[in-house]
């Protein structure tokens, strides 16, 4: 009889086991196809850079990260190899420092760094790191007291999950995470020396300050102070022993914690964040984690994750483009970053605590660069998130008389205006729109030298003798051209609101992108205060500040989307700028430019940065969409997913734009002008899309056949006029057939 029920328990064990699993794979359908570690990789192929790295650098492409995340999370649960590094994680490496709770991939944060220790692996582990390349940049600011080899034949991960064999500690380490805390799983190979290392004295940014405190047999909090200080509540499933500090609240200081001997099983740490204070930590903790086990929360991640990813769905295709598309469709959607907790609390931008029950508080977005795309993405996939984007823009708004900018132009305007045209409007419309127009309007303010654009109609530079590659000046040339951009933005939210006066104001404003237009050189050019062009001037030349932002004269010179025929009567009409758009795409990179971030080239073009991600669709606006696609094709089958282990991007990811722009383009839909409502249609890469709106319609968007050169739109079964469709699409649903030869 025993035997029996033995035998009947084991049954209904794995039956219990295999439906778990079943659901675990049915859940991870499309889940299956994002590889993490794309972004991961380093870029050295001269021939794609555009030059030889210098000795000891590494290209900025990627610098993504390959551990656990939510969509929009306040936690990012990942591996380090390497502090003062972009993302954290660079994939050559093979020594592991810790895994650290926050990330973006932009050399900051990576906060509140773990690291499992067995104590019999310690002396093989600092000979380890003993033997690493500490003299390449970054790596001098790893701890040199733990860390461990790690084999990526051992490494693995998905959306919401990422597990790595610690050699030295001969520790087996999951991670899985929710929107605001992490879940640790060790599975060590005994039940004595374990240890667990806070190291708090760590993180991308300088730490000024941080604290750890035991408050129960098993519980610990503190917290880690950067520019912000962030909180953390941490609850083990084992008793402590004891806590040691070492360099306590001194940067490059951490705590032991020495775990007591005899249990059995894996070790696991659950951790809630917070940004406002311990106690919020703690009931972040309890709300989202609770008593769930780790593989509750692991399918919980990857169930999450496949109801997203599943709003689009192909047919036909590579296996490589479709991992490539939900790789990117993953990607883009860890950024901006949940900063409220769950009772709505939030520290402000003027570090006060605020609460909100109306809004859920995000990090602004990165505005610079995923104004192009990314912000549209999010708002079609998650309007509520990209509706409480807004309204946290707003909160900085009404706290500093501004809506944050984040690093050049004012590129707020058309991520909200944007938002607004496409619909998404439970928002105080008009008190935004009132602190936009003081963004646009008011010096000293959200725009730097607003009064000489104003004035003049153009933003100039100093006259320098000799510039270099990193010369501090105004970068008036990209200022004036972006500036022109957002007030047009902000004037079709005017004229929505029918506000006339502003409207009329900013559009002939808009049109301030022209007084940088050298009819002689047929370039966008800088100048100076006198109106004079600026000279010397050498188009080819790469600079960060200095006329241009991260860019040189030909990757800035076809940035109107506002205005491409205004743009295209500057260079004496279409046969001017198809030659010149060619030259763009032609003429060969000199390899003695080297801008790091500027890099990764067709002809001229630079791919691996944001500024010129518009010119490759320009053509389609002279009537030559062939030859959109064939650029567009050389872009995508050639520089995402390339290297040897195809796991590099040709350009640093930066926050999802570079992923953002492979998503609409692989699906035949860009937002050539993310402001209007409308898409500019190329062929997909893929016979069928299917995209579930966020009002519950389907969008398809076919193409029958093999050709890449389209002939016709046809929308709901009529031939569209040109090469733009409506937003209505993603209201109502639709069909778009692209015609192709």
């Amino acid at each position: 009889m025993k035997n029996i029920l033995k035998t009947l328990l084991l049954v209904i064990i794995l039956i219990f086991n295999s439906s778990y699993f079943v659901q675990a794979q049915q859940a991870g359908t499309l889940g299956k196809y994002v590889n993490t570690f794309i972004g991961s990789y380093p870029l050295t192929n001269p021939k794609i850079l555009g030059y030889k790295l210098p000795e000891n650098w590494r290209s900025w492409a990627g610098l993504t990260f390959p551990g656990s995340s939510m969509p929009n999370a306040m936690v990012q649960l990942s591996p380090m190899t390497e502090y003062g590094s972009g993302a954290g994680y660079e994939y050559e490496d093979n020594i592991i420092y810790g895994f650290t709770h926050t990330n973006k991939g932009h050399w900051n944060l990576c906060n509140i760094p773990l690291m499992p220790v067995w104590e019999e692996g310690i002396s093989s582990a600092k000979a380890a790191i003993a033997a690493s390349h500490n003299t390449i940049e970054g790596k001098g600011r790893n701890p040199a007291d733990f860390g461990s080899l790690f084999s990526h034949d051992k490494e693995k991960a998905s959306p919401g999950f990422y597990q790595v064999y610690l050699e030295n500690y001969k520790v087996n380490v999951s991670l899985t995470s929710t929107l605001r805390c992490g879940f640790h799983r060790y599975d060590f190979s005994g039940t004595t020396g374990r240890q667990i290392i806070f190291d708090l004295g760590r993180a991308n940014n300088n730490i000024s300050d941080w604290e750890i405190t035991q408050v129960g047999k098993n519980i610990l909090q503190g917290s880690q102070q950067t520019g912000e200080r962030i909180y953390f509540y941490a609850v083990l499933n084992t008793e402590i022993a004891s806590l040691d500090r070492n360099n306590a609240a001194k940067s490059g200081g951490y705590a032991r914690i020495r775990l007591s001997d005899g249990d059995k099983g894996p070790v696991e740490v659950k951790i809630g964040l917070s940004f406002v204070s311990t106690a919020n930590a703690q009931e972040n903790l309890e709300k989202e984690i609770g008593t769930k086990s780790f593989e509750e929360i692991h399918q919980q991640a990857t169930q999450t994750w496949e109801q997203i990813l599943s709003k689009i769905r192909v047919k036909g295709g590579t296996e490589k483009q479709k991992q490539l598309l939900y790789s990117c469709l993953y990607r883009s959607l860890l950024w901006p970053a949940l900063r409220s907790d769950v009772n709505g609390e939030y520290t402000d931008v003027k570090m006060q605590r605020s609460q909100s029950s109306d809004f859920n508080y995000y990090t602004e977005p990165s505005l610079w660069d995923t104004y192009r795309n990314k912000d549209v993405l999010l708002g079609l996939i998650s309007p509520n998130v990209a509706l409480d984007v807004i309204k946290s823009m707003k909160d900085v708004g009404d706290k500093t008389g501004f809506i944050p900018t984040f690093f050049h132009g004012d590129h707020g305007a058309s991520s909200i205006a944007g938002a607004y045209l496409r619909g998404i409007d439970n928002f105080d419309v008009k008190g935004t729109y009132a602190i936009l127009l003081r963004n646009a309007n008011v010096s000293p303010g959200a725009r730097p030298h607003l009064v000489e654009y104003i004035e003049k109609g153009y933003i100039s530079d100093p006259d320098i003798a000799h510039p270099e590659v990193e010369t501090k000046a105004n970068a008036g040339v990209s200022k004036t051209l972006e500036y022109s951009y957002d007030d047009y933005s902000l004037a079709r939210m005017a004229k929505k609101l029918g506000d006339t006066s502003n409207y009329k104001i900013l559009m002939a404003r808009s049109k301030n992108y022209k007084n940088m237009f050298d009819p002689s050189t047929r370039f966008m050019r800088g100048r100076l205060k006198n109106g004079e062009w600026i000279k010397p001037f050498d188009p080819q030349y790469p600079y960060y500040e200095y006329m241009y932002r991260e860019a040189n004269a030909w990757q800035v010179s076809f940035f109107a989307p506002h205005d491409m025929k205004g743009l295209i009567e500057l260079y004496g009409g279409p046969a001017g700028f198809e030659s010149k758009l060619d030259s763009l795409f032609t003429l060969p990179w000199n390899p003695k430019h080297i801008a790091r971030n500027v890099e990764t080239f067709i002809g001229q073009y630079c791919h691996g940065n944001q500024p010129d991600h518009e010119a490759p669709f320009a053509y389609t606006f002279i009537g030559k969409p062939e030859k959109t696609q064939k650029v567009l094709d050389n872009i995508m089958n050639n520089l995402y997913g390339i290297g040897d282990k195809g796991l590099a991007l040709a350009g640093m990811d930066d926050a999802g734009e570079m992923s953002a722009w492979y998503v609409f383009s692989s699906i035949g839909l860009y937002t050539f002008s993310a402001t209007d409502p409308e898409y500019l249609v190329t062929a997909p890469l893929f016979d069928e899309v299917k995209w579930t709106t966020s009002t519950g319609h389907i969008l398809t968007v076919s193409k029958p056949g093999e050709g890449r050169g389209i002939t016709g739109i046809k929308v709901n079964g009529k031939i569209n006029e040109g090469y733009f469709v409506s937003h209505d699409l993603f209201k109502n649903g639709g069909r778009v057939e692209v015609i192709t030869r």
